[in-house]
């Protein structure tokens, strides 16, 4: 099995296993440099370079390069500064109301539903959290708590601590068929897993930036359904919100008609650039050759844990899994475990009683190796 990268863009491979970007991955240093010389002309030159044209059109290649990512027109994509900025602006946008439900799970990063749990203390809507077994949430019991009052389903598309993936497409038809939009939350999975944004029949996809998609904090992006694009009123709203930004009229607001009325205010550009950078190093690889070489690694790594005395927490069904693998060593501290394993060179991640592994493109078999060469001696 063949490197995908030069490890000279990531030199922390050279000595680490580093097997953690479902926590934080790691960057290429172009998209590093991106980011520091951005910042740096504007430190040293002020407005001379970062003019109102530039200013205006900062998000141009994010939009171009997420369209990319997305498999979807760049009018469809918005950046902003972070996964919970963006949906919290189209939670307040959507903002179910008093007899109407959201339907998420109980296994879900706290991000992805604090905004609804927000709305329904100013509306009085209900939350439906679909309970967990194991880790492990059976997308026919989501579906099942979808009604005629369900205003819309919100989700991870990868669920942070197990890695269990749920098909977006099942979801959507699900959700639509009693007039509810799926919205979701990409960050563990865009960057390593296609996503067909048109095809999903998701309404609306947002991603962090400092996971999959090996970018900088500080940035992200979204995907609105073209339909949507003229319906939905920002939540949060700033300069940048009205369709020509340089007509400074206080007065009024009138939106662009496209994803990027939800770009509302000034930000660290400097971040979008970076994220651009990283997308587009992302998709000169190909998002699906990433895929496949993390599978193969993560394969690797779950059939060694089996060997070994370790309780897999990952969903085992192939269409269900992903590269996060988590699991527990009978009698033994996961704390102590992923301590011992930074001892001997090897970066994992504590999640709840877990140990996470999440193996990303700059990782080769010999990664996988050493994990279970360290886990059998710390183990004995």
């Amino acid at each position: 099995m063949n490197n995908l990268v030069n490890k000279e863009d990531f030199p922390l491979t050279k000595d680490i296993s580093y097997v953690n970007a479902a926590n934080v991955a790691l960057m290429p240093l172009s998209s590093c440099d991106v980011i520091i010389s951005w910042q740096k002309n504007v430190a040293i030159n002020g407005c001379l370079d970062f003019n109102d044209i530039a200013e205006e059109t900062a998000y141009d290649g994010l939009r171009k390069e997420g369209a990319k990512l997305f498999s979807c027109d760049e009018k469809d994509i918005a950046g902003g500064s972070s996964f919970s900025e963006l949906l919290n602006s189209v939670a307040w946008a959507i903002m179910p109301r008093k007899g109407q439900n959201v339907v998420s799970t109980q296994i879900v990063f706290p991000s992805t539903s604090f905004s609804w749990l927000r709305i329904a203390s100013h509306t009085s809507c209900e939350i439906r959290f679909v309970q967990a077994k194991n880790s492990y949430v059976n997308i026919d019991d989501i579906i099942k708590q979808i009604d005629k009052n369900t205003s819309l389903v919100s989700i991870s598309h990868v669920e942070y601590t197990g890695g269990q993936v749920y098909d977006l497409k099942k979801l959507a038809d699900a959700a639509h068929e009693h007039g509810a939009l799926l919205v979701v939350d990409a960050t563990q999975s865009a960057g390593a897993i296609p996503i067909n944004a048109p095809l999903s029949g998701a309404d609306i996809i947002i991603s962090g930036a400092y996971k999959w998609l090996c970018g900088p904090f500080g940035a992200a992006l979204m995907y609105i359904r073209p339909e949507l694009q003229t319906s939905l009123e920002p939540g949060f709203v700033g300069f940048r919100s009205h369709i020509d930004m340089w007509d400074l009229d206080p007065q009024r607001i009138t939106y662009a008609p496209s994803a990027k009325r939800f770009e509302a205010s000034t930000m660290a550009f400097g971040c979008i650039k970076g994220l651009e950078a990283s997308i587009k190093y992302l998709t000169n690889i190909g998002i699906s050759s990433i895929y496949t070489h993390n599978m193969i690694l993560a394969n690797k790594l779950l059939e060694g844990l089996n060997t070994l005395d370790a309780n897999i927490a990952s969903a085992q069904e192939k269409e269900e899994r992903t590269s996060i693998i988590t699991c527990t060593i009978n009698n033994k501290d996961t704390a102590y475990i992923v301590n011992e394993l930074k001892k001997r060179g090897v970066i994992a991640h504590k999640r709840q009683q877990y140990i996470r592994f999440s193996p990303h493109l700059y990782n080769n078999i010999e990664d996988i190796d050493k994990i279970l060469l360290s886990l059998k001696e710390i183990i004995k």
